[in-house]
């Protein structure tokens, strides 16, 4: 609005408007296209994330299981099971108020490799417990295999590049609407909120792209329920 203030008055005459308004309608439509390819990419490390969450959460109940069918020389390995999963939940989703702690990967791998160790220096006495420690070792380490994954998932999916083009695409955007927009109240009102709106998606884009933190984060809800059913 400023810059019309200034612009010649050939600048802004049918010709120039409907020109602008061409290249403002390319623009507005890539805009839309990568808008819809970001969120689509943001919302799918979401639902991966949220996947692998309940999917640990079985196979931690399972292992749970198969080590109480063991009998009672793996309680020790279950109520350590239980302490390291209800550590982890801690240190990921924390009380409100309390900072999320920093995964170091490499540590928390060397928790559950210790486990693994630990289940295979069962000594079975029968062909049953021989074969649910066989169970209970490959549940173990599919859990390690499932971590490492569900960290790489965690790294978020959308280019910070993409996100800046998009931005400089949405700024030129709205320069238009104001070049040739009435300085009034209500346009002023309309196009604030039509860039709050804006900022919004893109703020959800980005909440989306990190899962585990932010307003919008997976629940713990399942890790919670298997943790409660643990070393019972």
């Amino acid at each position: 609005m400023l810059l019309r203030s200034v612009l010649p008055a050939h600048h802004l005459s049918d010709e120039s408007r409907s020109t602008v308004n061409v290249g403002i309608a390319l623009i507005a439509t890539m805009t839309a296209l990568i808008l819809g390819l970001v969120t689509a990419s943001a919302k799918g490390t979401f639902d991966t994330v949220n996947q692998d969450v309940r999917r640990i959460s079985a196979e931690l109940l399972s292992l749970d299981r198969l080590l109480a069918r063991y009998g009672p020389e793996a309680i020790p390995v279950r109520e350590a099971l239980r302490d390291a999963v209800k550590a982890r939940i801690e240190g990921i989703w924390p009380p409100a108020g309390s900072p999320v702690a920093a995964i170091d990967p490499a540590r928390s791998a060397a928790a559950v490799e210790k486990l693994v160790a630990t289940i295979r220096s069962l000594s079975p006495q029968t062909d049953e417990q021989r074969w649910l420690q066989g169970r209970a070792e490959d549940i173990a380490e599919s859990l390690l295999t499932s971590r490492w994954v569900a960290l790489g998932d965690t790294r978020g999916s959308v280019p910070p590049v993409l996100l800046v083009i998009v931005i400089c695409w949405l700024s030129i955007t709205f320069a238009s609407f104001g070049l040739f927009a009435p300085s009034n109240g209500t346009v002023l009102t309309i196009l604030f909120l039509c860039s709050m709106s804006v900022a919004a998606a893109v703020f959800l884009i980005l909440e989306l792209d990190d899962p585990l933190t932010g307003l919008v984060r997976i629940s713990p809800e399942p890790l919670y329920y298997a943790v409660a059913h643990m070393a019972r």
